[in-house]
């Protein structure tokens, strides 16, 4: 809550054309200078942490390596992210002046490479470096596949820093407002001291990113519409497709039934019988159609989840729905073969071979 960050590079709203994207890629990068400049000026209250994540791999002495997301940041980065120890501690900032080789791990980590086992006080290398695991995080779950629990967090100032970043720069300065009035303040302080240091002119663009939480809303937002609108679209092409493939059926099937739509004219039935009995082959042709569509589409959530690591399934709820859409659009389909077959005269239809 209340949180932004200053960036090197837009983490949330990367720009689709190409000049700003070179733009971007000849920003100068954040180093320690400029944060603990950034860092006086900001509010009062401000929390702040340095932070800086890759995928390394760790190893223990019992259990294959496995690549994990490394993190190295300050003392404060814990609170910022309401991150509980549920076992053990998280490192405090005098291990973190003193470049402590302490690491805290997520829950993943800790049931891999240390099954049964308390984790605390036992060492596991991470990019070939032994630190010694103080804390283990209560289990944060996953998003969109991917784990939150196989962190592996350590001191800014521990080796770890050399792996993240070999030339020694800062990836991010996390700041945390004391209140949601004070961030967009916290956020033009920050813009302005470093604007000042690096001597941009007014007409000049940032060539740095301070981004909220509002910038990644935007960024989820803007695809979430993208996806609403593809995944109206391409269905709903296809239910007119299918609209007219029924239409076609159904006119071919009166054709070829005429006789028979007279002798049961003849023998009695009225319009609304012949019509109902067209509807209902209708109906029950594109219900068949969706059903089939439906078995393919968990068959294949099925297939997603079991070989990639994306959630994938299908909720009750649409199956009923797609039967039901899938009803409504035979009969739709099938009103004009329908009303046709009933508004046949019985004495022509009876003539016809």
């Amino acid at each position: 809550m209340n949180t932004y960050t200053l960036r090197r590079f837009n983490e949330f709203t990367p720009s689709d054309d190409d000049e700003d994207w070179r733009a971007m890629q000849r920003r100068p990068r954040v180093y320690m200078p400029e944060v603990q400049a950034v860092r006086a000026e900001l509010p009062g209250g401000t929390q702040t942490a340095v932070t800086n994540e890759t995928f390394l791999y760790a190893s223990g002495d019992m259990a294959r390596p496995r690549q994990v997301q490394a993190v190295a940041t300050e003392a404060s980065y814990f609170a910022i992210k309401k991150f509980i120890v549920t076992n053990g501690r998280a490192f405090v900032p005098q291990e973190v002046m003193a470049g402590a080789r302490v690491l805290v791990i997520g829950t993943e980590v800790a049931e891999h490479f240390f099954r049964d086992l308390d984790p605390i006080g036992r060492s596991l290398r991470v990019a070939g470096v032994p630190y010694e695991v103080i804390g283990v995080i209560e289990k944060q779950g996953s998003v969109f596949g991917f784990s939150l629990d196989r962190l592996a967090i350590a001191p800014y100032t521990s080796p770890l820093i050399r792996a993240i970043r070999p030339r020694g720069d800062i990836e991010a300065l996390m700041m945390q407002a004391s209140s949601a009035e004070l961030v967009n303040e916290g956020m033009e302080a920050a813009r302005e001291t470093l604007r000042g240091m690096r001597r941009l002119g007014p007409a000049e663009k940032d060539n740095f990113a301070i981004e909220s939480p509002a910038a990644a809303l935007a960024f989820f937002d803007e695809i979430k519409g993208k996806m609403v609108l593809f995944g109206t679209a391409l269905p709903a092409i296809g239910l007119v497709v299918g609209a007219m493939v029924i239409m076609n059926i159904m006119l071919v099937a009166v054709a070829e039934r005429t006789r028979e739509i007279g002798i049961r004219k003849a023998l009695g039935a009225k319009r609304r019988d012949i019509l109902s009995q067209f509807l209902v082959e209708a109906a029950t042709l594109s219900v068949v159609g969706a059903a089939i569509g439906i078995g393919l589409g968990i068959g294949l959530a099925q297939l997603i989840a079991a070989l990639t690591p994306l959630p994938a399934a299908v909720a009750p709820w649409s199956i009923f729905a797609g039967l039901t859409v899938g009803a409504g659009v035979g009969i739709v389909a099938g009103i004009y073969p329908a009303s046709r077959a009933a508004r046949l005269d019985p004495i022509t239809a009876l003539r016809q071979e």
